[in-house]
């Protein structure tokens, strides 16, 4: 095929899934141009990944849209079983946390996936961005310069660098020959659906028929009219139709199938958890769902998803804008391999409830220690570690401060340590010195240098070792 309309851009992103243009926005705020190509002809439509969890909600503050979020979500409400057409019990979803300081969110935040994406979508558009929707990749080559789409229209695209974000069966990683490994987590398949329904409490997490093969749950969706439902079947295919949803509504519940009045959206799958054996090959990298599939009953996936285009956005920013040496690539998978394997077996666990929905879920003990990006310890902060937000002695808050495109070196008790920073540090690297008592006991005192994913790259008790830390990761 002859190929015309050649576009030249830094980045491909192939998908426009909460991956895609979660990455999309980053890259957009740091001034990388990026073209992103979808398949479908417009955003997906289903509520399908409704759970973000706090340590996502605090990357969406950090992108500028988690006013958005959480105004257009909930919280989750308590889980209510019925049996018979009587409720018979109730209890909570998952262990729940009060907002500190250091953690500003507690718990899970609902919101369906499709509008999740709404509000990434307008934050990229607002940053300039776009998308071009209908567009499928057919064909992908790579070089040492670079990598070449050929799209389904007959047009391509010439980027630096392509970013894989779409989905478990992804074409680019199959073009790739990267293999996935992993396991059936069960063999029933699942079936779940947008619904309205009549005369159901919006204040309840409903649960029909225990816990065995026929059990469903219809749970309501904050900020629209709609609930999700979520049903199991013991064997056979489901049934996705308007018709289908009805007839499962009528035999598992109290419901009748009139007082499903509106069918708006309906899948099935069989639980599955798989990893690829690389998340890079070349100058293609993968993230989200091409790289991991989580069974959806821990609330695991889109999160992490958003966590991958994060951590990748932010290194392709400064190879691309502000000359840091192309080995800070590899440190993506060297990071995000583990953390999504980690992830993949709590999320099969919780499956087969052999664990609960607790503190590991929120996933803000997730970090980077002993990582290729991660040195030195101060306070009682260690390289690698999620940073804590806080509330300075002028009311600013600490996420306020890291937020954005930039690096933030934090110095807590400069004058009691006699420390010296260097001369001239990278123009990506913003200082703010405070004084231990007005961040304590979340850091201590020290210097602790913030990379722009919110995590401590490198902490000191003086600035010996900065400088060579800055050079792994720009222009320093």
């Amino acid at each position: 095929m002859k190929l015309n309309n050649v576009k030249e851009v830094d980045v491909l992103i192939v998908g426009a899934g909460p991956t895609g243009l979660t990455l999309a926005v980053d890259l957009a705020r740091r001034g990388v141009d990026a073209f992103v190509a979808e398949r479908s002809d417009g955003l997906f439509p289903g509520s399908r990944g409704k759970g973000l969890q706090p340590r996502t909600l605090e990357v969406l503050h950090d992108l500028g849209v988690v006013d958005a979020v959480l105004t257009a979500g909930g919280p989750a409400p308590m889980g209510q079983l019925w049996e018979d057409g009587r409720r018979i019990s109730e209890h909570d979803m998952f262990d729940r946390a009060e907002p500190t300081e250091a953690e500003p969110f507690g718990e899970p935040w609902l919101l369906p996936q499709w509008r999740t994406q709404e509000i990434l979508f307008a934050r990229l558009r607002e940053l300039g961005g776009d998308v071009a929707f209908g567009r499928s990749v057919t064909r992908i080559e790579q070089d040492a310069d670079g990598v070449t789409a050929t799209l389904s229209t007959g047009t391509a695209v010439r980027a630096r660098y392509a970013v894989a974000a779409d989905g478990g069966r992804s074409t680019v990683r199959t073009a790739l020959g990267i293999d996935m490994e992993g396991e059936t987590v069960d063999p029933a398949p699942i079936l779940v659906a947008d619904v309205r329904v009549r005369d159901l409490d919006r204040g309840g997490w409903h649960t029909f028929g225990g816990t065995g093969s026929g059990w469903a749950a219809i749970c309501p969706l904050p900020g629209t009219e709609d609930f999700q439902l979520v049903a199991r079947f013991a064997e056979g295919a489901p049934d996705t139709t308007p018709e289908g949803v009805r007839a499962l509504v009528a035999a598992r519940t109290h419901l009748t199938a009139d007082q499903v009045t509106e069918v708006l959206w309906a899948s099935a799958f069989r639980p599955r958890a798989a990893l690829a054996q690389r998340f890079r090959g070349g100058r293609v990298f993968l993230a989200g769902d091409a790289a991991h599939i989580h069974s959806p009953a821990g609330g695991q996936g889109l999160n992490t998803s958003v966590q991958d285009a994060h951590n990748l956005g932010w290194k392709l920013g400064h190879v691309l804008r502000h000359g840091a040496p192309q080995a800070l690539l590899d440190s993506y998978e060297e990071e995000r391999r583990p953390v999504a394997a980690d992830v993949l077996g709590l999320s099969t666990r919780i499956h087969r409830g052999e664990a609960r929905r607790g503190a590991a879920t929120r996933q803000l003990g997730l970090g980077y220690r002993g990582g290729p990006l991660a040195d030195g310890a101060a306070g009682v902060l260690t390289g690698g570690d999620r940073a804590p937000d806080g509330r300075l002695a002028d009311g600013t808050r600490l996420f306020d401060v890291f937020r954005g495109p930039h690096f933030t070196l934090l110095v807590v008790g400069v004058d009691a340590l006699a420390t010296k920073l260097p001369d001239e540090l990278p123009d990506v690297v913003r200082v703010r010195r405070t004084q231990p008592e007005d961040v304590l006991p979340a850091y201590g005192e020290g210097l602790f240098l913030v990379r722009p994913d919110g995590y401590v790259g490198w902490a000191g008790t003086d600035a010996e070792g900065l400088l060579g830390f800055l050079g792994k990761v720009t222009r320093c």
